[in-house]
This record gives structure tokens, C-alpha cells and sequence, in this order.
């Protein structure tokens, strides 16, 4: 059983001001070293084989690949950026120097690559979108010789999948979600959030519209850890038409947090209120929890 906190705010003007400031693009260094002495391939995506995944899913799994190499005192010294399209996508190659080197490697499906000039600090950000995100870390050895690694990338975010039953009224023009507790950017060493962000989605909608879905992703700070979560509805002149809060949401890395119900018509001015939970296991998720506000 979980506690969630529902606070109710209806007919609220202004907008929302911006709490994280867009992130300028970092430069893409493209290397394409065919006969470079160390090649990379992606092997699978959270135990799901990539080139099945890549495929036959691959709008739904990841369009965008980054592969990465540090030194050791994690200056970045080559990136390549790869999109779903291109011919060597899935597999590169780099010309090292014998030494010690940090590898990464990152699959994801947002508008834009992240910044990626800190290896502790790799930020996604509201102007490049949040996405279903995938990682491989590791070091490694460059010698006299060549060598190729498989590497397995694993899901490091969790997802909140916000669904409104009810049909959208008339005037409402546009939805706002608006979420804290997790983190747009990560660790590569641990996988894990290491910034407090401010996460925002905003998402079209027409009158009447029924059982909108919206998919919220972050990366949390811990294997498990509670989103706050603001969801308000806007008419076209940006006028504030419907709005709640919903407090302590329970996430894990690799789950999906069903939150479902009635949001315009059944949400009512509770201080909190007790769930009953399910949770599904499935092949591609960890598992699923199916909460009902």
C-alpha cells in the first residue's frame, strides 16, 4: 500500500517558469576509423539481443547510439554519434595509443545526443528531451594488438506512465508535466542521477481526446526512490484550466509506474489517499506497478 498526496489547484493563471535552463548542444565529434584498433559492437539492450531489438523495433527501443573514450582522469579524448539510418549503426572504431582508457557507450531515443564533456556529469535536459536510455561502462586495456569488444548496454532510467482516462475537455489545448525527485543527468561510472533537475514534458491535445498516455522518464539517484509529480492542463491563450499534484510516487530502475485514473473529472480535493498495487513481470521491463489516483 502507498500513500500519495493529491493536491488540487484549478483555474491557476501563468505559466510555469523554466527551473532548468537548456542545455547548448555539445559538438558532435564524428571518427570513423574503419581500421581503427579497437572496435566496439552493441551485443543487447537490457538482455534484449540488439540486432532483434534494432530491427525489428528500433523507433521503440533506441534511434541514437554514442560511443565515447576517456583517459583515465576522464578528459574525453573520441566520440562517435550514431542515428538509426546509418550504415555503420551499432558498431564503430577508434585508433588509440597503447594505455588505459574509460569506454562508454550510450543508446537513446531523445531529439538531441547528451552533453557529454564530463564523464560524472552526462546531462540530458528539457530542450533535448527525456527517452528510454541504455549504458556500458567499463576500462580497458589498448595494447600492441587489436581487439574488439560486445558491449551490453542496461537500462538506467525508470518510467512514469501517466494515463488519463476521462476525455480531454473542451478549451484544453495542452498538457504540462512537470516532475522532481529524479535527475536528467548521470554518472556513466554508476548509471545513476547526480543532479536534482526539474523535469518537464509538454504534450498536444485535442478536445475529447481519450485515454492520452504520456511517458515520463528520469534516471534516479538510487535503485529506488519517490517523484513529485505536477500535471496541468492549459487552454490556447496559456491560461491554467486544470491542475493537480501528486505526491511520493514509488519508482525503480529498469520499472514502469502505471499512474491511471480520471483526471478530469474524477481527481477530487483528497489530502492523500491509499493504493492497492500489481506488479507484472515482463521480458523487456524489470516489472511493472499499476497504481489508480
Amino acid at each position: 500500500m502507498y500513500k500519495f498526496k493529491i493536491i488540487i489547484i484549478a483555474l491557476f493563471t501563468g505559466w510555469l517558469a523554466a527551473c532548468e535552463k537548456p542545455l547548448q548542444a555539445e559538438e558532435e565529434h564524428q571518427q570513423h576509423a574503419a581500421e581503427g584498433n579497437l572496435k566496439l559492437s552493441v551485443y543487447e539492450l537490457e538482455q534484449t539481443p540488439f540486432l532483434t531489438t534494432t530491427r525489428a523495433t528500433a523507433s521503440e527501443a533506441c534511434s541514437h547510439l554514442v560511443f565515447a573514450v576517456y583517459g583515465m582522469d576522464g578528459t574525453k579524448l573520441k566520440q562517435n554519434s550514431q542515428k538509426i539510418g546509418d550504415s555503420d549503426y551499432g558498431s564503430t572504431s577508434f585508433q588509440l595509443l597503447e594505455g588505459s582508457y574509460q569506454l562508454v557507450a550510450i543508446a537513446h531515443s531523445s531529439d538531441n545526443n547528451p552533453t557529454m564533456s564530463d564523464l560524472h556529469k552526462i546531462k540530458f535536459s528539457n530542450s533535448t528531451g527525456y527517452s528510454d536510455t541504455f549504458l556500458h561502462y567499463q576500462t580497458i586495456e589498448v595494447g600492441s594488438q587489436p581487439q574488439t569488444i560486445n558491449l551490453s548496454l542496461r537500462r538506467i532510467v525508470s518510467l512514469c506512465r501517466f494515463v488519463i482516462n476521462d476525455a480531454v475537455p473542451e478549451g484544453i489545448t495542452k498538457l504540462e508535466f512537470y516532475y522532481t525527485g529524479g535527475s536528467g543527468h548521470f554518472d556513466a561510472t554508476t548509471g545513476k542521477g547526480v543532479a536534482n533537475s526539474q523535469q518537464k514534458v509538454r504534450v498536444a491535445v485535442e478536445a475529447g481526446q481519450q485515454q492520452t498516455q504520456v511517458d515520463l522518464y528520469t534516471i534516479l539517484h538510487e535503485d529506488e526512490d519517490l517523484l513529485r509529480l505536477k500535471v496541468t492542463a492549459y487552454d490556447a491563450a496559456d491560461n491554467v484550466q486544470h491542475e493537480a499534484v501528486f505526491e511520493d510516487i514509488p519508482m525503480t530502475r529498469n520499472q514502469i509506474t502505471w499512474l491511471s485514473g480520471d483526471f478530469f473529472t474524477g481527481v477530487m480535493p483528497v489530502a492523500s489517499r491509499n493504493f492497492s498495487t500489481d506488479v507484472d513481470i515482463e521480458t523487456v521491463w524489470g516489472g511493472e506497478l499499476r497504481l489508480t489516483y
